[in-house]
This record gives structure tokens, sequence and C-alpha cells, in this order.
């Protein structure tokens, strides 16, 4: 039985920026006044914005380094890949957030997360910010906002001079009772990732995918049905979604998703019972839902289970060949991604006339956006879009889950 609460040990956080109070409105925005380097100056009526587009340019806010996204104004990079004297975390997926850092500024649950799966000393100092509240970096304000891709998930808005520039990190618009749904940012440039940035690629209803995990348990209740599911995030949601659909017997978890589960459950999400597989007998098993890491379901691991049918939760899961390749007898399009739908509509909704595109299928989207008359452009970074197999797993997790 998992029942107890993990208990995350939390560093005294040092400030990495100036809070600003109340209600931030960017400087840059009000008429007559523009922020320069060394303060404010003062402009002829109706010209301020001729001259900040001048002065402020977008790649002068944010530009791709082989680091990743770098503020040189703020002196900071959002989701480096390698260490860096301050970053800005957009959530706890390894392949946006690494340890080595020398700061840290992210929302608390992304703080909490990396501590868990990297250790109390993950960074020389961390700060948390909260959704919607503006902190002064350098010469630019940033300010986090709900991402809705997993718990903590942020986009990052960074002002200067006038301008607005949203990094979205991942996200995606669907519902997702485990984490704070994603809010549309307005903005002058939008940094939109493109893991599913093809048309082809429309997630679905993903109750209707866990309909279908819950037909096959009924069907065969006499296999244990394994679901492949990302540790961070996707396993927690597959849960809550079993949870909504009425399936009140307990779950099963690999050890890698314990910890993790269960800093989910101390923030107030209901998962309901959850069992360690460990302490369960092969009898036991049969006809019950175990979630393990991807990796896992085709490995000597599954031996302890009675007859085991593989599922996989992945928006990856729209491409059969993937499942086949994979061994998967269920493929379940489950994505804590935006599809194609969600990617276009959230672009509109941004109001940005300048889109740049990273970290998946850039080039459609580019395309797409040009169709509009929007400026687009691939920033092509590197390093990411391998999210939280179980290569980064919690220090405490045994290897004999």
């Amino acid at each position: 039985m998992i029942a107890a609460q993990p208990q995350v040990a939390r560093k005294v956080e040092s400030p990495i920026g100036d809070r600003v109070p109340g209600r931030h409105e960017d400087a840059g925005r009000h008429p007559g006044l523009i922020r320069w380097r060394f303060g404010w100056i003062k402009t002829p009526e109706g010209a301020a914005a001729a001259y900040i587009a001048i002065m402020a340019r977008p790649q002068d806010i944010l530009m791709p380094t082989p680091a990743g996204l770098c503020c040189p104004l703020g002196g900071f990079h959002i989701d480096p890949v390698r260490p860096v004297e301050r970053a800005v975390i957009t959530h706890a997926h390894s392949d946006h957030a690494r340890s080595g850092h020398g700061a840290v500024l992210a929302t608390a649950e992304t703080l909490d997360l990396m501590r868990l799966r990297y250790g109390p000393n993950f960074a020389g100092q961390t700060q948390a910010l909260r959704y919607g509240e503006t902190l002064r970096l350098g010469e630019v304000s940033v300010s986090l906002h709900p991402a809705g891709h997993v718990l903590g998930s942020a986009q990052v808005a960074v002002s200067y001079g006038g301008l607005r520039i949203v990094a979205s990190g991942d996200y995606k618009d669907a519902l997702d009772p485990t984490c704070t749904p994603f809010e549309p940012i307005r903005c002058d440039v939008f940094i939109t990732e493109a893991t599913f940035g093809l048309p082809v690629f429309r997630h679905g209803d993903a109750v209707a995918e866990v309909a279908k995990l819950l037909a096959s348990v009924r069907l065969f209740p006499e296999r244990a049905h394994l679901v492949g599911a990302y540790a961070l995030g996707k396993a927690q949601r597959v849960i809550a979604l079993l949870r909504a659909a009425g399936y009140d017997a307990p779950i099963y978890l690999h050890g890698a998703m314990e910890p993790l589960t269960r800093y989910y459950q101390s923030r107030g999400i209901a998962l309901g019972e959850l069992r360690a597989v460990k302490d369960a007998s092969k009898a036991e098993l049969a006809g019950q839902i175990t979630l393990a890491p991807p990796s896992a379901t085709s490995d000597l691991w599954t031996r302890r289970f009675p007859d085991p049918l593989t599922a996989f939760a992945s928006g990856w899961m729209r491409v059969r060949a993937r499942a086949r390749q994979r061994g998967v007898e269920l493929p379940l399009v489950i994505s804590d991604h935006a599809d194609w739908d969600g990617l276009t509509a959230t672009i509109k909704a941004s109001g940005a006339g300048d889109i740049w595109v990273t970290h998946g299928q850039e080039d459609a989207l580019v395309h797409w956006c040009k169709t509009l008359g929007l400026a687009a452009r691939p920033l092509e970074l590197v390093g990411y879009g391998e999210e939280d197999d179980d290569d980064a797993q919690p220090a405490a997790e045994a290897a004999t889950s």
C-alpha cells in the first residue's frame, strides 16, 4: 500500500531577481516613456512606438545559443541543456530541467520535483515564482503562466522595451485534472513547441482512450494490463482519468512512479488507492492495471505478471508503426503535448505577429504560419524531446522496483 507522503527537503530559497509588487504593467507600454539601459528617457509625443522599434528587437531579448534559449539582457537561459549561471525552468521533465545550474527560477512544484529527481543540491540556489507574479531579472521583466503540460509547468513571458516574448515550453490545451489549465498569453513574439506539429497528429478524446483500456480489462480479466507512461505527468493523468471513469480498484505502480505520484497526492490531487508492484504476488496482479515507464514494459521486469497485455499512453501511438515496433498490443493516444489543432489555435490566440518554432516538426508549422501572413522561423534548438522515460529516476528509487 502506498500511503506515506513524500517530505521534499527544501533549501532556503535565495532571491535571484527582484519581485515587482502588484499588477505589473510593462514600462515600455506607457506612452512617452521608454525604459533604456540606464533609466527613463522622454520621447516626442506619438514617437514612442517608433523609438521602441529601433531600441528593442526580439533577437536582442531572446536568442538561441548552444546552451539553449538565452536572454542576454536578463543574464539567464530558459531550459538550458548544459549548466549555466542562471536558468529559468519551464517544467521538471528531464529534457528541460537539468541539474548543475548556479541558480534556478521556476514554480514551487517544479523546484520540488527537481529535488525529488536530482536531490536537494541540484542547483546552487533556487527561487520560486507564482503564476502571474512578475520578477525583474537584469533589464527585463519575467513572469510565469500555466502551460497545462504537467504539475508546475509554466510558460515564460519576458518583457522589455514595449515587447513581450512568450516561450511556451511544452504545453497542451486539453483538460487535465492533475495540473493548472493552459492560459493563453497575448504577446508580440510567441515561441512554441512543435512536438506534434503535423496535421496528422490529432489526439482525440483521452476519455475514450481510457474507455478502451477498461474494456480490455473486462474482456481479459485473467491478464495483467501494463500501461507504459512517462513517470512524471502522464502516469498521474492516466490514473486520474481512470478514477474519473469510475475505476476504483487499486492501481499498481512501478517503483519509478512512486515518489513522483506521492508528491502529486501531497499537492491535493486525488488518485485513489495505489499499490507498489514489488509488494504484490503474481496472482494478485491478474486482471489489474499497472503503470510503468515505457522501457519497463519490454523488460525482464514483466515476467512477474500473469500473461501481460502491454499498452502505451502517448501521442505517438497515433502512428501505428511505432506501436508495432514497441510490441504494444493496446495503443492509447493520450498526449501531454498540444496536437496540430491545439498548436494552431494557440498561435492564433497569442495575437503574436512573429512565431518562433522549436523542438519538433518545425517546418510544417512555420509554413502554416506563413500562409496566414505571420513572420515565422525555426529555432532549431537541440537537446529536447526525449522526455522522461526512466533515464532520470528519483535517487531513492530501487533498481528492483
